[in-house]
């Protein structure tokens, strides 16, 4: 993996950690680690923030990190997305706030730590690759099913692993967020 986008994500997940913040790194980060290697210009990281972490999280990171306090805050009361670009290498991080879901509690508690050695040791909690194939399959849905670039992770990610993946728990929640007719596409084209 690169080494930059990582680092800078390490960053805000480190404070997450330290306000104990649920969180788990998603999006091409994750399909990178568990499938094919590719670039990217950000990261996706889901939080279950509230109003209280509000100011200690901009407290710890605004030096290093442009962001915007207020649409912080709306992100957490409507429970949607808002971003923050590192000041020195201007790499961007999307901090997704969900919805309570049963979905998004499996998530969480399955996602696994990973460990990175750095100038030191850093770990940060990673979506498993289940999830992280189960939340692209939802994305490539939601955006209307042509973006070659998520079914792309999508296949790496069932190739790298093949053998490894809980085939029940995949066909459980593909059916579940239905994209279970995706799910079986990617399948056979992934063999």
């Amino acid at each position: 993996m690169q080494n930059e986008p990582v680092e800078v994500t390490l960053k805000v997940t480190a404070v997450f950690e330290r306000l104990n913040v649920p969180y788990l790194i998603g999006g091409s980060l994750a399909s990178t680690l568990y499938g094919m290697v590719r670039t990217t210009q950000d990261s996706d990281i889901v939080a279950e923030m509230q109003l209280e972490h509000l100011q200690p999280f901009v407290s710890a990171l605004q030096d290093e990190f442009y962001m915007d306090e207020a649409m912080i805050a709306e992100a957490i009361q409507r429970h949607s997305s808002f971003n923050i670009i590192h000041r020195e290498t201007m790499f961007k991080v999307d901090v997704f706030i969900p919805q309570p879901h049963p979905f998004l509690q499996s998530q969480l508690a399955r996602a696994k730590t990973q460990t990175f050695t750095f100038e030191n040791e850093i770990s940060a909690r990673f979506a498993s690759p289940e999830d992280t194939i189960l939340a692209k399959l939802e994305w490539y849905r939601l955006g209307g099913e042509v973006s070659d670039r998520q079914w792309r992770d999508i296949l790496g990610v069932m190739k790298v692993r093949a053998g490894e993946l809980d085939m029940h728990y995949l066909r459980k929640w593909a059916d579940e967020l239905n994209v279970g007719d995706l799910l079986e596409r990617a399948l056979k084209e992934a063999e």
